[in-house]
């Protein structure tokens, strides 16, 4: 048997190992950074001001004011009410994102058009799909941020204006990821169906969602475990839970009430994390 060869690795002076790839690396890093930085100059990013002695000052006396913790018990019923109405928030929001993201997706995906069987989708199917297309485009392009401010005018403040805009921007995320899953799977079992006078519900029931049923499940978790961080930034703008408490504690300069509250949240965001992790292993 001959001997394994292995490549040779060039040699530096001194006799120490040179990466090969180094001046190409370098080359490309040195690019990216010529690059960042007329965005850093537009953006105006200049980290080192936080260092001035001002605002050392102006930081050091905003940490300070977050000690001692408000815990005292009418406090602490008030952050667990709005604690569960923030999640209550976020699972209404996801819920009904997905009444609109299941059925658009469905519609926006080409692997279940029956004129497409053929190879080439006839007019209207497409135009209804693209329609679709372009609808999702629309809920995902406004951020909840700005669908909450619509409805909190509308419907007035509190969570039913955050439910709303968590609905539909989420509605635009899903719809459209749930499409993209859909037609990037093997489609194989599904046009079987399909070309032996399946209708589409069908073909979609027992051959691509069984085969997709783990992928959605967990991108859906993850969607909601972002809502709760949704939630509580919507509540800055009067759409109740914990971010509402939180804008009222700091416009009062309450910092031991803020310093509760951020550490509240910060669980939740860990429960959440939690809590999906653990669905998302269930589910694969």
């Amino acid at each position: 048997m001959s001997a394994i060869q292995f490549p040779q690795v060039p040699l530096a002076s001194g006799g120490k190992l040179r990466d090969p790839d180094f001046s190409s690396r370098v080359f490309w890093l040195s690019l990216a950074l010529v690059m960042l930085w007329p965005l850093g100059v537009v953006t105006e990013f200049r980290p080192w001001v936080l260092w001035e002695p001002d605002n050392r000052k102006v930081t050091l006396d905003f940490l300070t004011s977050f000690w001692p913790l408000v815990h005292d018990a009418e406090f602490l019923r008030m952050v667990v009410r709005e604690t569960w109405r923030t999640v209550a928030m976020a699972t209404a929001g996801v819920t009904l994102a997905l009444v609109l993201a299941v059925p658009m997706s469905l519609m926006a995906a080409r692997v279940l058009s029956l004129s497409a069987l053929s190879g080439r989708m006839n007019r209207w199917p497409a135009c209804v799909r693209w329609c679709v297309r372009y609808t999702l485009i629309v809920l995902r392009s406004i951020p909840e941020l700005v669908w909450a401010l619509v409805f909190v005018r509308v419907v007035g403040l509190g969570p039913t204006a955050g439910v709303l805009a968590i609905a539909l921007t989420y509605g635009g995320m899903l719809g459209k990821v749930y499409a993209e899953i859909f037609e990037s799977g093997e489609s194989h079992a599904t046009h079987t169906l399909m070309r032996n006078g399946s209708g589409r519900l069908q073909a979609f029931v027992y051959a691509m969602l069984p085969s997709h049923a783990a992928e959605l499940a967990s991108y859906t978790v993850y969607r909601w475990e972002c809502a709760i961080r949704s939630s509580v930034v919507l509540g800055f703008v009067g759409a109740g839970g914990l971010g509402q408490q939180l804008d009222n504690s700091m416009k009062m300069f309450n910092g031991g009430e803020v310093a509760t509250l951020l550490l509240v949240f910060m669980a939740l965001v860990a429960i959440a994390d939690t809590v999906s992790a653990w669905l998302r292993r269930a589910l694969s």
